[in-house]
């Protein structure tokens, strides 16, 4: 990877846009990076990284606000880098998350995080993602390293490195892990130790299942467990407690033994038992045979005993049936009657329904009669009823279409005075609309010309809004311009005391080398030895050395004047660039308002505000009156609309009003002649209804009275007729000898139950069982009922007996089965469990057959450290002139805490005394230049462990100011090698004399206003 271009804008300290060219810089193959301190030398490093993952190396990358604090409010914060990678030219622009303010009103809104990625390709950039996750998955897979890898590799940031040489074996492996995603190996561990405790648990679970059925083995068969041979107790509720109390098995190698051994346990108690249930069950089958011989005699003896209880029972019985004989004739009496009076009773029922019948059509005839007495003469025969009837229902036919008449009057009159109230309701109406007609336009006109009047003040607002813009600009000019003044008043005092004390400190280091040049003669000549040769003119004699009678000063006093005089010097550039700063603002400030007073600008403002006001108000009024208009036109044209419509409303009202009038007239003659003397049509057409009704009715009743007297005749023949044909005499005969249905057939049953009894009787006593049983003696039942109750005790003591043993043969049966399935599923897990422990305790270094005792991690780790330190030893024998070499050490150290984590110690072997040393008995100079070597061994092998991905750019971030003037000569000679193959390495540094080894410079300077960085070649 090489870098070609970075641009910076409102990033960190940079709060404008900065461009820095690597290619001019990576010509020159040792470039530096320089600057005082806070300038912003490292921010260079974390654009880099940030453009590259879209996160900045270090703790910084924890703390959120990428932006410049120096840079506008509305300036955006971001980062373009281009740099060229396994060939591909890409060109990645990030801009981190961000508060922007809001375009309206107050506050600010959030800024995401967003990304370009572009690669140039055919003449042209190309995108390829906007997509955070995409780019950096992009620059990952490309640079073969992740950000923390790359700011390893390629950043170099040696104070982290001094801290991994100094640091435990704890802190030294999570920087290992880090770097050489070591995870993988870890994982391994864990899914071992996770795979043994599975298995474990496996295993146990399996030999306690195994263990439970042998428990319940020995719980079925009474004899105790396997397990607790060693505490056997008796039997009974004691030996049951001592035997719960009986600890869990043990694991190991002795609980695999006792698993294996209970199928054979389990076999022998299953042997035993089978013997026992044979004995048991022949038992059974003897006992079985008495009590069915014991039932049988009981059962022929119950059987005797009944049928002599049942002869007994017929013959009581035959002698009640003979007492009641005489009852059972007058039942059968009685129900002959009932019978032959049953076809007699509904004629004589209708002779009393048709006198009955009779009575009431006579008594209804007379009162119709009556009702009409006064339309026809007494007496009148059915042919005048008729013909009186259909004369008066001839006369109300004719006048039913006289009802529509009498309907479309009532409409009439109705709808006048439907007319006559929106006659009411519209006259004041157009009362009403003709006084709003004659007032409406001339309001109209007047608001029309407020509104004129106030557009024309409101269209004075832009230009007032413009002036009032410009004077409090230049306001702010103004008040900027006091203060500036200020400012350089003081700038030039703090600019003329920065001229004075460089020119006494220069007036100082010149005197003092001065008198050192003078008084240099007396400093040799204080080293003058008899005989010994001069190093100035080389004779062994010194007749006249040269002495000062004043104090000579010495080089380091000389050296110290010197560093004060560019510090003053350095003061005295600041001080100078502040003044000439001040001016250039104050210049340009009275370019903008002049001489003009903040005092002048400020009633200025106000009456600009004021007219800006007065536009402001015309411009709300003149919104108002318009709204006024639109709202005065809309009602003119509501209420011209509104007297047209009630003007047609009312000519219409009035013209319907005189039609009806005339029909009503006309309506009302016709009806008065249809209704006669009756007070209405309805009246008149009701009474005829109802004449006609009465003498319709009166008609029926005649008929009706003589059709039932023919009928009471009739019936009263039909009924004396029949009671004699049955043997009655008269009808009250036959009433009296009916019977209702229910009671017959409460008689008909009690006559067949007396038969049924008598058949019953006679069956039973001519039974030919039922006479031998009552010949023979009665049976003993009780004494049979006795041997019977001892037979049943004897077979059910046998047959509990055999049952138990039947039971406890197939539990154990099913036990043994579930036993030894228990036994070979537990086989393998024991197996399993065996080889998962012995892997465990090996790859976390707790096994004895590891006999580093190291975990995989860690031996990985180890090897890794241990290609670093070969590498890092390559540079450390040049910058240390062969006398240091890191030693890789895999014994465990004092930092290591965790059991297992040995293999990462490092140690010191230094040439000159053949002894090692801990590492942090080195200097600071020896801990720079073995930690330096450290970074660079660890960056070769990270950079093959990443894939082999070339770093073309390289920088190493400060520690040079430790050195001394040898040893920065190796140390630079080192990194001058890093160059080979066209590598380009930058040293982030502001030591004073590597400005003038390295010509090719990044200037990064600060001040007030921000970081700008510049290239120098």
């Amino acid at each position: 990877m090489r870098l070609h271009r970075l641009e910076v804008t409102a990033f960190g300290p940079f709060s404008a846009t900065e461009e820095i060219d690597f290619d001019a810089l990576s010509d020159a193959g040792l470039f530096l990076i320089q600057g005082r301190t806070g300038a912003g030398k490292t921010s260079v490093l974390d654009a880099v990284c940030f453009a590259l993952y879209g996160q900045v190396p270090g703790a910084r990358g924890a703390v959120k606000g990428l932006r410049s604090d120096h840079a506008p409010p509305g300036a955006a914060p971001r980062v373009v880098l281009e740099t060229t990678v396994r060939g591909r030219r890409l060109r990645l622009t990030r801009s981190p998350a961000w508060e922007r303010p809001k375009l309206r009103g107050s506050g600010t809104t959030a800024q995401h995080a967003k990304v370009v990625l572009e690669e140039f390709e055919r003449g042209g950039w190309i995108g390829l993602t906007t997509r955070l996750d995409e780019a950096g998955d992009l620059v990952s897979r490309l640079l073969g390293m992740n950000a923390t890898q790359f700011c390893q590799v390629a950043l170099l940031p040696q104070g982290e490195f001094a801290g991994f040489l100094r640091a435990g074996a704890d802190k030294r492996r999570e920087v290992l892990e880090r770097l050489f995603a070591t995870e993988v190996f870890t994982h391994v561990e864990k899914w071992l130790a996770d795979r043994r405790a599975a298995t474990g648990r496996e295993a146990a679970e399996l030999a306690a299942r195994a263990v439970s059925v042998a428990d319940r083995v020995a719980e079925t068969t009474g004899s105790p467990p396997p397990h607790a041979a060693a505490n056997t107790a008796p039997a009974g509720p004691a030996g049951e407690r001592r035997r719960a109390a009986v600890p869990a098995p043990r694991r190991g190698d002795a609980e695999a033994a006792e698993v294996e051994a209970l199928p054979a346990w389990a076999a022998e108690l299953a042997g035993g038992h089978a013997d026992v249930r044979a004995v048991v069950e022949e038992l059974r089958a003897g006992a079985a045979g008495e009590v069915e011989a014991a039932r049988a005699a009981l059962k022929a003896a119950e059987d005797l005993a009944d049928l002599r209880r049942r002869h007994e029972n017929a013959s009581a019985r035959r002698a009640a049936l003979a007492e009641r004989a005489e009852e059972r004739s007058r039942v059968a009496s009685r129900l002959d009657a009932a019978a032959r009076a049953e076809r007699v009773v509904p004629l004589v029922r209708a002779v009393a329904d048709r006198h009955d019948r009779a009575r009431q059509a006579r008594r209804w005839a007379d009162e119709t009669r009556a009702r009409v007495g006064a339309l026809l003469p007494p007496n009148a025969s059915q042919d005048v009823l008729a013909k009186a009837e259909r004369q008066r229902r001839d006369d109300a036919a004719a006048l039913e279409g006289k009802r529509g008449t009498a309907v479309r009057l009532r409409r009439v009159r109705d709808e006048r005075g439907e007319l006559a109230a929106e006659l009411r309701r519209l006259e004041p109406e157009e009362a009403r609309v003709s006084a709003a007609l004659a007032e409406l336009p001339g309001r109209v006109e007047a608001r029309r010309a407020e509104l004129e009047a106030a557009r024309a003040v409101a269209a004075t607002r832009p230009g007032a809004v413009a002036a009032a813009d410009g004077v409090r600009h230049r306001l702010d000019a103004a008040q900027r311009r006091d203060q500036v003044e200020h400012l350089l008043a003081e700038a030039e005092e703090a600019r003329l005391a920065a001229v004075g004390a460089a020119q006494d400190a220069r007036d100082h280091v010149q005197d003092l080398r001065q008198a050192r040049l003078e008084g240099m003669a007396a400093v040799l000549a204080e080293d003058l030895e008899d005989g010994v040769p001069c190093r100035v003119c080389g004779s062994p004699d010194h007749p006249a050395p040269g002495t000062s009678l004043a104090p000579i000063p010495t080089q380091e006093q000389v050296e110290e004047a010197q560093a004060e005089f560019e510090r003053a010097q350095d003061v005295r550039e600041r001080a100078t660039a502040e003044v000439q700063a001040r001016r250039a603002e104050r210049d340009g400030l009275l370019e903008i308002v002049g001489e003009l007073t903040a005092g002048a600008l400020g009633a200025e403002l106000e009456g600009a505000e004021a007219a800006l006001a007065d536009a402001d108000a015309a411009l709300a009024e003149a919104e108002r009156l318009e709204a006024a208009v639109h709202g005065d036109e809309q009602e003119l044209d509501r209420v011209r609309g509104a007297r047209q419509e009630i003007d047609r409303a009312l000519t219409e009202n009035r013209t319907r009003e005189r039609e009806l009038a005339a029909e009503e007239a006309r309506l009302r003659a016709e009806l008065d002649q249809a209704r006669g003397d009756d007070g209405s049509l309805e009246e008149r057409i009701a009474r005829l209804g109802r004449e006609a009704g009465a003498l319709t009715e009166a008609a029926e009743a005649l008929r009706a009275a003589d059709l039932a007297a023919g009928e009471l005749a009739a019936a009263r023949a039909a009924a004396k007729a029949a009671a004699e044909d049955e043997g009655f005499a008269a009808p009250d005969e036959v009433l009296a000898a009916a019977m209702p249905d229910e009671d017959q057939a409460r008689l008909r049953d009690r006559l067949r139950r007396f038969e049924d009894e008598e058949a019953a009787v006679r069956d039973q006593l001519n039974d030919p069982a039922l006479r031998s049983a009552a010949a023979g003696p009665a049976p003993d039942l009780p004494a049979l009922e006795a041997a019977l109750a001892a037979a049943q005790a004897a077979h059910t003591g046998a047959a509990s007996a055999a049952d138990r043993a039947r039971h406890r043969r197939d539990r154990l049966a099913e036990l043994r089965r579930d036993l030894d399935a228990a036994v070979r599923a537990w086989r393998p897990a024991a197996e399993r469990h065996e080889v998962a422990e012995r892997l465990a305790g090996l790859a976390s270094g707790k096994s004895a057959a590891n006999r580093h005792a190291m975990s995989l991690s860690a031996y990985v780790l180890a090897a890794r450290l241990e290609q670093v330190v070969a590498a890092a030893n390559e540079r450390l024998a040049r910058m240390s002139g062969a006398r240091y070499a890191l030693v890789h050490t895999t014994e465990k150290a004092a930092g290591d805490t965790k059991r297992g984590a040995g293999g990462l110690g490092l140690r010191v072997a230094d040439a000159w005394t053949g002894l090692e040393r801990d590492p942090v008995t080195l200097s600071g100079g020896e801990s720079f230049i073995t930690s330096l070597s450290l970074a660079l061994g660890l960056a070769d092998v990270v950079t093959a462990e990443a894939g082999g991905t070339e770093i073309g750019t390289l920088f190493v971030d400060e520690g040079f100011g430790t050195l001394d003037e040898d040893t920065l000569d190796e140390v630079m000679d080192v990194l001058d090698g890093l160059r080979d193959g066209g590598r380009a390495v930058g040293i982030v540094s502001h030591v004073a004399e590597l400005r003038a080894r390295i010509p090719a410079q990044l200037r990064v300077t600060k001040d007030r206003t921000g970081s700008t960085a510049k290239v120098v070649i």
